[in-house]
């Protein structure tokens, strides 16, 4: 719900140049919606549109953002926080992350909008090996896919992302 708040205050800062989106912790990049709160946060028609709504416009906002975005992926990156990664520009991972999209285990549709993001990405064939399987990607698999556009030793992911992000910054602000 924050997200859209965060990015007004990122976008209107000239010394951000660069937005890094990450977990906290080190152990996930986002593990995804928590499942035990979907009998509250999906208790009916009305809470599922305020759900489905909330993460649309943060989805988009992310994704429309004016500044180059990075998901720095440590971990676990699974189901909501696939599709927030996908709204990055650039998606930097470390050897020990995975990939899910679980939907299928859960019995849950995806809107339309997160599954093109997903097909825009790694293409039809993989999204609906994603989608179908249900199953963990590893990060070689989520490479050779296009899901992610680096790997690197966990050692030195944040090195790298700070490098990467300098790099970015280096360029003329347009």
């Amino acid at each position: 719900r924050d997200i859209a708040v965060i990015l007004d205050d990122f976008e209107s800062d000239s010394s951000v140049r660069v937005v890094i989106v990450s977990g906290r912790g080190g152990r996930a990049f986002c593990a995804g919606a928590d499942i035990s709160q979907f009998e509250q946060n999906r208790s009916s028609e009305e809470a599922i549109a305020v759900y489905n709504n909330s993460v649309k416009l943060a989805s988009d906002r992310l994704a429309n953002c004016k500044k180059p975005t990075i998901a720095k992926i440590e971990g676990f990156c699974i189901g909501g926080g696939l599709g927030l990664a996908l709204c990055c520009d650039i998606r930097i991972a470390n050897d020990v992350s995975t990939y899910a999209v679980p939907a299928a285990k859960l019995g849950l549709g995806y809107r339309a909008d997160g599954l093109k993001r997903l097909v825009d990405v790694v293409g039809p064939s993989f999204a609906k090996e994603i989608f179908y399987t249900a199953r963990q990607f590893n990060p070689t698999e989520a490479l050779e896919m296009g899901l992610v556009n680096r790997v690197v030793p966990r050692s030195v992911l944040g090195a790298y992302v700070d490098k990467y992000t300098e790099t970015i910054s280096r360029n003329a602000p347009l």
